[in-house]
C-alpha cells in the first residue's frame, strides 16, 4: 500500500501565500497554501517533444507514463537513460532506438494542467472483471483518505488504480491527465499490472482520460463528477464501464453496466 505523501513533498508542491480572509468576524490577514505548478519540458533523443504544466511530485513516473500512453515506448526497456532536472524544468530521455521519429501532430486536451496528446484512438478493452457498487463506493472513500496534497493546499486532482478491495497506486496533480500518467509510470517501474483494475478519479472524465484508461486496459473508470458526452460514447465503443457522480451512496453508470451487476437493460 502506498505511503502517505511526506511534508517535504507537500511543501515542494505547494506555495505559502499571504491573503485576506473575510468571515462573519470581518477581515483578517492570514497565510494559506496553494498548489504550485511547473512547466516540465520533455526531450526525447535530444528533440523537444512537449511541455507539460504539472505538480512537481513523481515527475519520473509522469514522464514514463506520458511516453507510454502516447505509444512512444512500450515498456521501460525502450529507455536507456532518463535524467530529471527540476532546476532547469526538463526531462532528458534517450531511447534504445536513436532513430525513433517523434510524433508531430498534437491535440490540446481539456485538462486544467494544459495537457497535450498525440493519440486519437484507443484499444478496445475486453475483460471479465466484475465489481459491486458497494465496492466502488468503498474505494472512493479510501481515495478521499489518501488526498494528502489536496487537504494541504486544495486545487489538485487525485486518482488511483485499484483492485476491487484496495488502492494500489495514488497520484495527485493540478492536471487530471497527469495523475493517470503518474499512475501508469509508477506501475511500469514497479512491475504492477494495470489490466483488470479500476481507475478512480476526483475530476471530470474526458475522452482523453478514456484513451489513457484504454491504453492501460482498465475496465472500470469511476469519478465523483460527470463525464463528457464524448467520453460516454468512447467508453461504449472501447468496452469500458464508465461511472460518474459516485458519492453519498449513489452512482451513475453510463456504459457497460453489466460489470457492476446491473440487469435493467
Amino acid at each position: 500500500m502506498r505511503e502517505a505523501i511526506g511534508v517535504s513533498d507537500m511543501k515542494s508542491a505547494a506555495a505559502e501565500i499571504v491573503c485576506d480572509r473575510f468571515s462573519d468576524e470581518g477581515w483578517v490577514r492570514t497565510s494559506v497554501h496553494v498548489p504550485d505548478e511547473m512547466e516540465l519540458t520533455i526531450y526525447v533523443n535530444q528533440q523537444e517533444l512537449v511541455t507539460i504544466l504539472c505538480t512537481a511530485t513523481k515527475l519520473n513516473f509522469l514522464v514514463l507514463g506520458f511516453l507510454y500512453s502516447e505509444g512512444i515506448i512500450s515498456d521501460t526497456g525502450d529507455v536507456v537513460m532518463m535524467r530529471m532536472c527540476e532546476d532547469e524544468s526538463l526531462a532528458d530521455v534517450r531511447l534504445k532506438n536513436p532513430e525513433y521519429k517523434l510524433p508531430t501532430k498534437r491535440t490540446l486536451t481539456s485538462g486544467c494542467g494544459g495537457g497535450a496528446t498525440f493519440k486519437t484512438q484507443g484499444r478496445t478493452v475486453d475483460s471479465g472483471l466484475v465489481a459491486a457498487p458497494a465496492e466502488v463506493l468503498s474505494l472512493l472513500k479510501q481515495l478521499q483518505e489518501k488526498m494528502d496534497l489536496y487537504r494541504f493546499s486544495g486545487g489538485v486532482h487525485t486518482s488511483a488504480l485499484s483492485d476491487t478491495g484496495n488502492l494500489l497506486v495514488v497520484a495527485e496533480d493540478i492536471g487530471r491527465h497527469n495523475t493517470l500518467d503518474k499512475i501508469q509510470g509508477e506501475c511500469l517501474l514497479r512491475g504492477l499490472a494495470t489490466r483488470d483494475r479500476l481507475l478512480l478519479t476526483t475530476g471530470r472524465v474526458s475522452s482523453e482520460m478514456l484513451l489513457k484508461a484504454a491504453k492501460m486496459q482498465v475496465q472500470v473508470v469511476v469519478s465523483r463528477h460527470s463525464p463528457t458526452g464524448s467520453a460516454v460514447l468512447l467508453a461504449r465503443d472501447l468496452g469500458i464501464t464508465l461511472v460518474g457522480h459516485a458519492r453519498g451512496g449513489r452512482l451513475l453508470v453510463y456504459s457497460h453496466p453489466e460489470r457492476l451487476g446491473c440487469s435493467t437493460n
